[in-house]
């Protein structure tokens, strides 16, 4: 809906890492604009206002995902533009980055304009295409990239399918530098992963599962640093998941290499163990990994190692999953509840809201860059998008009742501490919890006691 009168958010905890902000204050907008921010004490122009009441609450910028999958064009079954841009609204999130392991694959003019004039009609927050590195995705030429860049591709992937050739991702990295645009590198050496169902360990062993060693992720990772490195090109490598990862990335910032990384929240609090008793939903590519690389993940993050938290949100059928291990697709659906996981090291201890928010906002802002206004961030005259949320509100995860046509979550039946309560696109309101209700023109948060 339509906010047609300014809005007052009033009396939130505003975080806002974009601007080093921190405090209990006020937010107004007015149409699709931020028009003020003060504290607490600040005076308020003199006008007619909605008000919510966020006393409480966490008031921060829209989250932005960096990396999911919303399998329209050709699996329509499994989600859509339109339902998965709705469940990114439940999750917080404003905008949302599409990965191209589509059919047809994003990597022409053609497929990148469908994304954006459906997205544009359907969908309910800002949806970016990323477009192929390589034609179909098959690793074997380049894909047109400055047709995609042209069209609208924020950033390049063969997502899902790791580029073999080395020569031709040094192609590539060549062709991105002309295009300012980053690559995101699925970090996979199937040599190595082929037939892999789990993590390589004592688990896997014991399951009688094919195990994905963390070398296969580590051998591509070392390998794209070392082109990026020969090249200069921007390379930003997807769903981190091993400590030696974190070492690499690490080295390779020290040396100035040009390189972000992100990591998922079921990277950053599921472990290996999830998938004893054989749950399909727990399938996940690269795997769940171990305690110890979890740390790595979290020290990662704390460090600036780990630039950016996205979901990896990788819907499937209740009939994909409902199948032998072996057989099963690889994913999770999660993007409604990356909050609700992620708050768990906040009440732990383990992250700071500050960091948390900073890795959902303004860091993966920092990668898209400012073709579509200033991302990420609350600073007056940017567009109003807006996350607010019940930091200690606990709730459970209902897969049934997800907004997603994909319900396949290791989380279903897991109590979560933290949220979304509503999400604000460019002024509108495109998601608001059932505690945020209308009255007489007027909002306001209908507090649990």
């Amino acid at each position: 809906m339509m906010i047609a009168k300014p809005l007052l958010i009033q009396g939130g905890r505003i975080i806002d890492p974009s601007q080093g902000i921190d405090r209990i204050g006020n937010l107004i907008i007015s149409g699709d604009k931020i028009l003020g921010l003060g504290t607490a004490q600040s005076s308020l122009p003199d006008s007619d206002y909605d008000i919510i009441n966020a006393e409480g609450l966490i008031v921060c910028p829209g989250f932005i995902d960096l990396h999911c999958h919303l399998r329209q064009p050709g699996f329509e079954e499994k989600e859509t533009i339109s339902s998965g841009s709705r469940a990114a609204a439940r999750g917080g999130f404003t905008t949302i980055c599409c990965m191209p392991n589509t059919n047809p694959p994003l990597d022409d003019q053609a497929t990148i304009d469908f994304v954006k004039s459906t997205a544009a009609s359907e969908g309910v927050v800002r949806v970016l295409p990323v477009g192929c590195i390589s034609k179909g995705r098959k690793g074997k030429e380049l894909a047109e990239m400055g047709e995609l860049a042209q069209a609208g591709a924020i950033a390049f992937s063969d997502d899902g399918q790791p580029l073999r050739s080395s020569r031709l991702m040094r192609q590539a990295m060549e062709y991105s530098l002309a295009f300012s645009l980053p690559l995101i590198d699925h970090c996979e050496d199937t040599a190595l992963s082929e037939g892999g169902q789990m993590n390589e360990g004592i688990i896997a062993t014991k399951l009688g599962l094919c195990g994905i060693p963390a070398a296969a992720e580590e051998s591509i990772v070392a390998r794209d640093l070392a082109l990026a490195h020969l090249i200069g090109a921007r390379l930003h490598i997807a769903h981190t998941t091993t400590q030696g990862s974190v070492e690499l990335i690490r080295r390779a910032k020290e040396k100035g290499i040009k390189v972000t990384a992100e990591v998922t929240p079921h990277h950053l609090t599921l472990t290996e163990e999830r998938v004893i008793g054989y749950d399909t939903n727990a399938k996940v590519n690269p795997p769940l990994r171990t305690k110890r690389d979890i740390k790595a993940l979290i020290v990662g993050l704390k460090e600036g190692v780990i630039d950016i938290i996205a979901t990896d949100h990788a819907p499937h059928t209740g009939n994909d999953k409902l199948s032998e291990f072996a057989l099963a697709p690889f994913g999770i659906s999660g993007l409604e509840t990356a909050l609700g996981s992620l708050m768990s090291l906040v009440h732990d201890e383990e992250l700071t809201l500050a960091i948390l928010i900073a890795k959902l906002t303004c860091g993966p802002a920092k990668l898209i860059g400012t073709g579509y206004g200033k991302l990420g961030t609350l600073e007056v005259g940017a567009s109003a998008e807006v996350t607010i949320f019940d930091p200690d509100l606990e709730w459970m995860v209902d897969a049934s009742d997800f907004t997603s046509k994909g319900k396949n979550t290791p989380l279903n039946g897991k109590k979560l501490k933290g949220k979304i309560i509503a999400t604000i696109y460019q002024g509108k309101l495109v998601y608001k919890d059932d505690r945020l209700t209308i009255q007489s023109g007027k909002l306001w948060l209908k507090r649990q006691h």
